[in-house]
């Protein structure tokens, strides 16, 4: 029988290297595919309508694994240099 006296915790796994990677492959997927990916990415995240990103490479699927508050919130720390801002996410 299962002991039921504890919570178990469940993570998602979208941990500062992989949103990293998937931002830099998303990037790279609406460049090659001629659109300026700062305004397409910047209309993702404004919007949350996944169809600012192109399909290429499957690039939409793969932004859409990530938490739109999540990605947010590494983008301003990045942009701020601060470290503490996403430690022991």
């Amino acid at each position: 029988m299962d002991d039921l006296s504890f919570t178990r915790k469940f993570n998602l796994g979208t941990g500062k290297t992989e949103i990293r990677e998937i931002l830099s492959s998303v990037y790279e997927a609406l460049r090659v595919k001629g659109y300026n990916p700062i305004n397409q990415i910047v209309g993702y995240i404004l919007t949350e309508d996944p169809t600012y990103i192109t399909n290429y490479g499957n690039a939409r699927s793969d932004i859409c694994r990530i938490d739109r508050d999540e990605l947010l919130s590494e983008l301003v720390a990045n942009y701020l240099g601060d470290t503490s801002a996403t430690a022991g996410k």
